[in-house]
């Protein structure tokens, strides 16, 4: 079967189509035939070796999928071969088939495409956790979401107004993409410089920011105590610039402000809480089958043009999100 194969940390000079071994499943696994893929940032983490990504080479990317049941391990019930689905993988998603856990195995509803049912696994699905579990997110909240422009950022956009909506501020890197965030959903989008601070206070009249959603490591954390409200969530999620973390926060600072730091891994809860995941991944395609949440994806054609896609993402110049088709 083709994959896309990393050869070693770099950039798109070591991503290749290639020819790998097919995948069989064992005990309360599932094959599927994958239509699409999904791409997430954290392909890019894996493909420059940041510390705790990828520790082996060639690796296989991709943790997003949908597609139809190919083959069912040992022990798996519930589903059906032929059945069209979403998965979780571990990794080797972006592939002709992948193997994935039956308990992030999730069939589709009737009337949700497998393609954007691609960016429901691990981006929408991350983001309604990210809203719910992780950010407590009530009626009301002012969220502040930096790399606005991203998947997450689009999904994020999407969610709100449907969890019964608030005042959305977003953060991007290229002050290009500002418009673009606006565009999604966004109250406001400001670039990431020395005058967002103000800008940030003068959006929320000087109140503050109920949530903050940061894939930025702890690079933004000074801004997010600077722009936090009394009682404010920060959810870390991420180390999108792969250098190294800050200590958080003194106690009693956090104590002052009534302020939580909390983290976020969409790969820890897979490994430990699997059924957690399961769930917000069957909400998400609910929403979808109902027609109350639209998320438009970028498609690539195949395989072969996932690395320039990884470059943009990279580069902070992709916007939105990206599936790619692999099957028919």
């Amino acid at each position: 079967m083709r994959a896309l194969v990393m050869t070693a940390p770099g950039g798109a000079e070591n991503s290749q189509v290639r020819e790998v071994e097919a995948v069989r499943p064992g005990p309360g696994r599932v094959a599927i035939d994958v239509a699409y893929a999904g791409l997430n940032f954290v392909d890019v983490m894996h493909r420059r070796g940041d510390a705790a990504y990828t520790t082996e080479w060639p690796y296989l990317p991709g943790k997003e999928v949908s597609g139809t049941v190919r083959e069912l391990g040992e022990g798996v019930t519930g589903l059906a071969v032929g059945d069209r689905v979403v998965a979780a993988p571990v990794g080797a998603g972006l592939a002709e088939t992948v193997v994935a856990e039956a308990t992030l195995t999730v069939p589709l509803p009737d009337g949700v495409a497998l393609r954007e049912a691609a960016a429901v696994p691990l981006g929408l699905a991350t983001s309604m956790l990210l809203l719910t579990d992780a950010g407590r997110f009530t009626p009301g909240d002012t969220v502040l979401v930096h790399s606005a422009g991203g998947g997450i950022g689009n999904a994020v956009a999407q969610l709100v107004p449907l969890l019964g909506g608030g005042r959305l501020i977003g953060t991007v890197g290229r002050p290009e993409k500002a418009a673009a965030a606006i565009t999604a959903g966004y109250d406001h989008a400001f670039a990431r410089d020395e005058a967002l601070p103000e800008a940030v206070r003068a959006a929320t009249d000087g109140r503050g920011v109920d949530l903050l959603l940061d894939p930025l490591g702890t690079a933004a954390l000074e801004l997010d105590l600077a722009v936090a409200a009394p009682g404010a969530r920060i959810v870390l999620f991420g180390n999108a610039g792969g250098g190294a973390v800050a200590d958080l926060p003194p106690l009693g600072r956090l104590m002052a402000g009534n302020l939580t730091v909390t983290g976020f891994s969409h790969r820890g809860l897979a490994a430990t809480a699997p059924d957690r995941l399961a769930r917000a991944i069957r909400r998400v395609l609910d929403l979808l089958a109902d027609g109350g949440l639209k998320l438009p994806v970028t498609e690539l054609p195949d395989l072969a043009a996932v690395p320039a896609a990884h470059d943009a993402m990279e580069d902070g110049r992709a916007t939105g999100k990206y599936v790619v088709r692999v099957g028919g």
